[in-house]
């Protein structure tokens, strides 16, 4: 797809107010993460071979899921653009649709908490390991669609240790379901 075939910055703004689908449920994206695979010390480019080849032989829109610290299930897409490949952390989600499914997934939280942060999010979706290298967009399982796009804020990205002050954390400044305030 077209949209994923450009700067990593640019795909994790843009996606803050697109709607995503998965396995039945689907939200608002209100937070994400960029990652670009050169030059990032964040990015799991820098020290992971896997993850470059992982660029080198999936196409723009794929999936890219790994366990974060071997807890959480962490959700990103792949971009490849002429400006530079990376990717975009799906950070979190408003809830819209199969609220009852997520919560039969994550307990009894209020909505706002149901999808605040990544690892809730693949919780709540039922995103995991087995996900990892699927085609988000033609496989079925997932589906984007342009939603309504509010204010937009950015700041530095949060819950790692390098390249912290890059300000590519991209949020809806109105909603009530990001994983941390701006």
């Amino acid at each position: 797809m077209d949209f994923f075939a450009r700067d990593p910055v640019v795909c994790a703004r843009e996606l803050v107010g697109c709607i995503m689908h998965w396995d039945g449920c689907s939200g608002k994206i209100v937070e994400t993460e960029a990652y670009r695979a050169i030059g990032d010390e964040a990015c799991h480019t820098w020290l992971r071979p896997s993850s470059r080849e992982y660029i080198r032989t999936h196409q723009a829109g794929d999936a890219y899921v790994y366990l974060n610290y071997g807890v959480h299930w962490l959700f990103n897409i792949l971009i490849k653009g002429p400006e530079g490949d990376g990717f975009v952390l799906i950070r979190a989600l408003e809830p819209e649709i199969g609220i009852d499914t997520m919560r039969k997934r994550r307990g009894d939280f209020p909505d706002k908490l149901l999808m605040a942060g990544p690892g809730r999010l693949t919780q709540a979706l039922g995103i995991n390991g087995s996900d990892h290298g699927r085609s988000f967009l033609k496989d079925g399982a997932g589906s984007l669609k342009r939603g309504t796009e509010g204010a937009i804020v950015s700041g530095p990205r949060i819950g790692i240790s390098k390249a912290v002050d890059l300000p590519w954390r991209f949020g809806d400044a109105e909603s009530k379901c990001l994983s941390k305030k701006f």
